[in-house]
């Protein structure tokens, strides 16, 4: 037994032991004594039992979430920007129409009666194409938007995840709420504040602005690139509980669905309905913010002194009623853009992952 022993001892040294592991050692294993042979065999052999594989040390993306592997922010980046270039391109009208009601609210009287009016008399007035202005500038913030989005939530959630790769709810929350703050600041506030006074514009009755380009330059020139971050307390406050609520709502539906098997796949129309749950849950649960939002950044912004002013206005003059208004167009929207982004999203990653590698 000593001479089991002996090698591991602190006076010693490592050099009996870990010359076998590490092949440093001239001698052969046959010039040894059989006890430190043995003895080494024992001491590699307990070392390698305890140690973690060597994968999950080295790459944390190696865990398996949901059936597919953790992804990686520049996959989410890329996929996530594709999903909202697809998605605003086929919801965009509903968002149109819901942007009129809020602005419409405060004419005297309203010139629409309600969804269906506000739709026949932009296409009566000008034609198809009307329930798309506004499109570019949009389009222009959308893929940006959700590729900050889905980077940014993956960042934050990789490290959280436990060995599986399985994210519990409240983190999912946690990382949600990062990631919309994120997108509010880097993308979204600058980019509604110009789709709200674009659309605002065209409906006056003379339009100051050409176009999407026009219309940033004149805005700049006049206001600054402040101008451009009018109301981004109230927009870092929408988009942080939006994505907390959608991320928390997909990621618990989720882990509900795959129950003790991580590996179940997900067919894209369960991810597509659990998408649309999550959507739903996110507008009733912030379209007063939403609300306050568009008036902060509609032509008539300068009328309130912030946003706590903004809302208590249209509390005050208004009623509470005010602050759903549009919630019928934008749950259909939401349901949509949440839906469709999720599906493509999903989708995109298994195709990079089969062409780019990133183990």
């Amino acid at each position: 037994m000593s001479s089991l022993l002996k090698p591991f001892s602190v006076c010693e040294g490592p050099c009996d032991s870990c010359s076998v592991r590490r092949g440093c050692r001239s001698s052969t294993p046959h010039q040894q004594p059989p006890s430190q042979r043995l003895a080494a065999a024992a001491g590699l052999g307990f070392l390698l039992a305890h140690q973690p594989p060597y994968g999950a040390r080295r790459n944390l993306a190696a865990a398996a979430v949901g059936g597919r592997k953790i992804t990686h922010p520049g996959k989410a980046i890329l996929a996530g920007g594709i999903a909202g270039g697809i998605e605003i391109c086929i919801t965009f009208p509903t968002e149109y129409v819901k942007t009129q009601l809020q602005l419409d609210e405060r004419a005297n009287p309203p010139r629409y009666r309600g969804i269906g009016d506000c739709v026949k008399l932009t296409v009566q007035d000008h034609g198809l194409r009307g329930l798309y202005r506004g499109l570019s500038s949009l389009l222009y913030g959308s893929i940006p938007k959700s590729a900050v989005r889905f980077g940014t939530f993956e960042i934050l959630s990789n490290p959280m995840r436990d060995a599986t790769g399985r994210l519990d709810n409240t983190r999912s929350l946690l990382c949600g709420l990062g990631a919309g703050i994120a997108e509010a600041i880097m993308v979204v506030c600058p980019m509604e504040t110009l789709k709200v006074k674009l659309i605002h514009d065209q409906c006056s009755l003379r339009p100051r602005y050409r176009g999407f380009f026009h219309g940033v330059s004149e805005i700049i020139r006049e206001q600054g690139v402040r101008g451009t971050y009018q109301g981004l307390t109230a927009t870092v406050l929408k988009q942080g509980t939006n994505q907390a609520i959608r991320f928390y709502v997909m990621n618990a539906l989720r882990n509900w669905y795959k129950g003790d098997d991580p590996g179940r796949d997900m067919h894209p129309i369960v991810t597509a309905m659990f998408g649309a749950t999550a959507g739903a849950a996110s507008v009733f649960g912030n379209t007063p913010l939403d609300v306050v939002k568009t008036r902060m950044q509609g032509l008539d912004a300068h009328r309130y002194k912030n946003t706590v002013d903004c809302a208590f206005q249209i509390l005050k003059h208004e009623g509470p009623q005010a602050f759903y208004k549009g919630t019928v167009p934008r749950l259909g929207r939401v349901c949509l853009d949440v839906a469709i982004v999720f599906v493509i999203y999903e989708e995109v990653v298994k195709l990079l992952n089969n062409v780019w590698k990133t183990q």
